[in-house]
């Protein structure tokens, strides 16, 4: 058998993480055991799906790099097919044409929920001899068995057992002709020879109905695998708060995309103590039973540590093409500064993502102006006269790391001042911070003419 797996989304707003970890998932699970792995947009939703959506899809499909051997196939497209499998169970008096009209189907409703019961469709129409009547557009409905059980084996969850009384014989067709979720994902995953269903465990009560279906088309039932929801660290539902925003966003927001892929196996998959490890890694060791059966939390630090991980490793040049766009952003120019490569490499074990790399970055690329609060505190009267000769001696020394560390260390004994009454105005003045990497490695990087430009334009805001 070659496992076959797919990753099914909803065009109804953008790939965001409970969904990624889903088609990670399903994608190490084929890529696991030699198999294939399907993209399929089910876009039956007319009211909600947007092109733009599909867009979002394949663009953190791509950007995440979980490649799929066949697809996109488009729901809308295979409307004919779901036509004929429904006219088919027609005919094998497997289902039925129901012309209950919503305001039937209202009443009945607060009819049983007045009388304490589940609302559920009560199969007027199942083995109805009425005439049907002329001004209603019918649904088709399945027969569901009225009785036994479904039984399944969830490869994660383990035995599920659901009695049919349980269950009502849902729409297949809606009046406009238009499949419904249940009814065409189960032609799909039939005709798409899927062997492995893993999805969120929010479809756990639709599969006990679409295992039905596959029964009354005498089709065999694919492996079904519920993967717990997502939650917030606070243990509520995810919201845009706690991290519930498109793939692209992190894209946005300086991740990369092996490192949030790496994060996403870890939420409720683990091998071991293992924390960090390569997408070849993952495939070697993915399981299903692996999966915790409990939700997992969302926690934006771990995913920081993460990413800073995988930013420490990544090769600085590589780095530097990442980092370009934010800082064009901030309005630097790379041109005529120091090498890009080397500022990514004195400043990547600072920072967690390409965002906050670029913003440490800024002061390399154009000059920052000091707060006021920073001024006050540093150039003061008594630190002027030490940065005037700071200043003349950088004219002369050699404009290396070492030379500029001697120099800093030589005024420090002239004066008789601890270390930071020099380099705190010095970085003051130069970067507009107090908050950076060695400042011999600033300046050495920055240039003599940059450092000693920077100087002089600063030497007039110092207190009298």
């Amino acid at each position: 058998m070659i496992v076959r797996t797919r990753f099914a989304p909803s065009p109804t707003g953008y790939l965001h993480i409970g969904g990624a970890r889903t088609a990670l998932f399903s994608w190490a699970y084929a890529r696991k055991h030699g198999g294939q792995f399907i993209l399929r947009i089910e876009d039956t939703d007319l009211e909600r799906s947007t092109q733009q959506s599909i867009q979002a899809i394949l663009d953190g499909m791509a950007w995440l790099g979980l490649d799929y051997d066949e697809g996109p196939f488009y729901q809308m497209q295979r409307l004919a097919r779901y036509h004929e499998v429904a006219e088919q169970l027609l005919e094998n008096n497997q289902a039925y044409y129901c012309y209950a009209t919503r305001e039937e189907l209202e009443n009945m409703r607060e009819q049983q929920l007045a009388a304490g019961l589940k609302p559920r469709y009560d199969g007027r129409w199942r083995d109805s001899r009425k005439t049907p009547p002329t001004d209603v557009k019918p649904v088709i409905r399945l027969k569901n068995p009225l009785e036994g059980h479904v039984t399944f084996n969830d490869q994660i969850k383990g035995k599920i057992t659901v009695a049919n009384t349980e269950l009502d014989d849902l729409v297949l067709l809606r009046s406009d002709g238009v499949p419904t979720y249940n009814f065409s994902v189960v032609i799909d995953d039939l005709d798409m020879n899927i062997t492995h269903v893993i999805r969120g465990d929010d479809h756990v009560n639709n599969t006990p109905r679409q295992i039905n279906i596959l029964k009354a088309l005498n089709a065999p039932l694919p492996q079904y695998a519920h993967v717990p929801m997502i939650l917030g660290a606070n243990g509520e539902r995810l919201s845009k708060r706690h991290g519930a925003v498109s793939v692209i966003q992190y894209r946005e927001d300086g991740y990369l995309p092996e490192a949030l892929l790496n994060y996403l196996a870890r939420l409720g998959w683990s091998h071991g103590d293992e924390e960090i490890f390569s997408r070849e890694q993952l495939v070697e060791w993915f399981d299903l039973a692996a999966i915790s059966r409990s939700p997992a939390k969302f926690n934006p630090e771990k995913l920081h540590w993460i990413n800073q991980q995988y930013l420490k490793a990544t090769d600085n040049a590589c780095l530097a093409e990442l980092v370009t766009p934010f800082l064009a952003k901030n309005h630097c120019q790379i041109d005529g500064g120091p090498d890009l490569a080397l500022v990514v490499d004195l400043l990547k074990e600072r920072v967690n993502t390409i965002e906050e790399l670029a913003d440490a970055a800024v002061y390399f690329y154009r000059p920052l102006e000091p707060a006021d609060e920073l001024r006050a505190q540093h150039l003061t009267a008594e630190a002027k006269p030490i940065m005037i000769g700071l200043l003349e001696k950088f004219h002369h020394i050699e404009w290396t790391r070492e030379s500029i560390h001697q120099e800093i260390k030589a005024v420090v004994k002239e004066h008789d001042v601890k270390f930071p009454k020099i380099a705190m105005p010095l970085r003051v003045m130069v970067t507009g911070e107090i908050h950076t990497p060695s400042i011999d490695a600033v300046l050495a990087l920055l240039g003599r003419e940059e450092t000693l430009t920077r100087m002089n334009s600063h030497l007039g805001n110092f207190q009298d």
